[in-house]
């Protein structure tokens, strides 16, 4: 169903967002990679983009769509994440992590929904489990999160009146460098038993984006292995 079809990922020269783009190409669709980093991949066209900046993000998708024509999905993955003591943080980082994560989402979201008039209309939001649960000194990236997570359902009212749905998936632990690095205790906390990967978001990105599944908007799915049910206690 996705043969010929423009897919956008944004941030997608590593980590989940590389498995999201490897995912949709690996279906025959035409896969766009917005980074600021070169996009490497079989099958995806890079081009270079910062999602936080309203007039690069407004050129980009008015290139694609004269290119292409109407772009069908977009996956806003694009992130940044900095864990440091809260009386440390500075404007300039705060500004950082808030654009990155959560402006690109508005102006991406809003500039490809111009372009959204074919059968296939889906947006999928990159938030976290930090939206809903949180350690010390994550308040940039919680909150850029939690901004995604109410941010999503915002869009999905807005563009029911264009028939395009806008969902969101909240991450928990994602591994994707060496699995040699995990411990069998990371496995072993999850209910899944085991960590995750990048392919577990990609699958699900798919699963939203497909138009049979056209009830599901406004929604989170939230894929961590269980991890946010659990409860835990020091015994």
């Amino acid at each position: 169903m996705f043969t010929d079809k423009t897919v956008v990922v944004t941030g997608a020269a590593q980590g989940i967002g590389k498995r999201i783009a490897e995912h949709f190409a690996d279906r025959q669709a035409r896969v766009i990679g917005l980074d600021l980093v070169q996009v490497t991949l079989d099958g995806v066209e890079y081009r270079k983009c910062d999602v936080g900046d309203f007039q690069q993000v407004m050129q980009v998708f008015s290139q694609i769509h004269e290119d292409y024509g109407p772009i069908h999905v977009l996956i806003n993955n694009a992130g940044v994440s900095k864990f440091r003591s809260i009386w440390e943080v500075e404007e300039k980082e705060w500004d950082h992590v808030l654009d990155t994560n959560l402006k690109s989402v508005f102006i991406c979201s809003r500039e490809a929904a111009r372009y959204m008039t074919d059968d296939i209309r889906s947006i999928v939001n990159m938030a976290s489990t930090r939206a809903f649960m949180s350690e010390p000194n994550t308040e940039t990236y919680s909150a850029s999160k939690g901004g995604i997570y109410a941010l999503t359902h915002s869009l999905a009212a807005t563009f029911s009146e264009r028939s395009i749905r806008v969902n969101s998936i909240a991450p928990g632990w994602i591994h994707e460098d060496d699995p040699g690095k995990l411990r069998d205790i990371d496995h072993a906390q999850h209910w899944s038993g085991r960590v995750g990967d990048g392919s577990d978001i990609a699958r699900a990105c798919l699963f939203l984006s497909n138009p049979e599944n056209s009830f599901i908007t406004g929604e989170c799915l939230t894929i961590d292995g269980g991890m946010t049910r659990k409860m835990i206690y020091e015994h």
